[in-house]
């Protein structure tokens, strides 16, 4: 089992152990995080997942981000380097102890 670390808004961190098949919002909203919205559900045309990537490290194991993926992120007003849809993170075994941040509410 793999872990993601999640760091909510008010700081406090959760750890979820997962093996591979669901994406980082499952993960967190099924582990009654209810800060991630996800109100689309993982379809990719909202931006209520949307999550910082702490350690930059992990950067080079994540899927590139789609235009559509960055269209979406356009609209978060907390964008920055390190912003990501989480719906569009598939959680593997590479990717053990990545820790996010859950963004700011849009």
């Amino acid at each position: 089992m793999a872990r993601l670390v999640v760091i909510r808004r008010d700081g406090a961190e959760s750890v979820i152990e997962a093996g591979d098949g669901r994406s980082v919002m499952e993960l967190i909203r099924d582990h009654g995080i209810d800060e991630m919205l996800a109100m689309c559900g993982g379809c990719c045309s909202c931006a209520t997942c949307h999550v910082h990537i702490v350690d930059l490290a992990f950067a080079d194991r994540l899927p590139p981000m789609s235009g559509e993926e960055s269209d979406l992120l356009d609209s978060a007003r907390s964008r920055d380097a390190t912003s990501r849809l989480s719906c569009q993170i598939p959680f593997t075994e590479a990717l053990d102890g990545l820790r996010v941040t859950i963004a700011e509410e849009a």
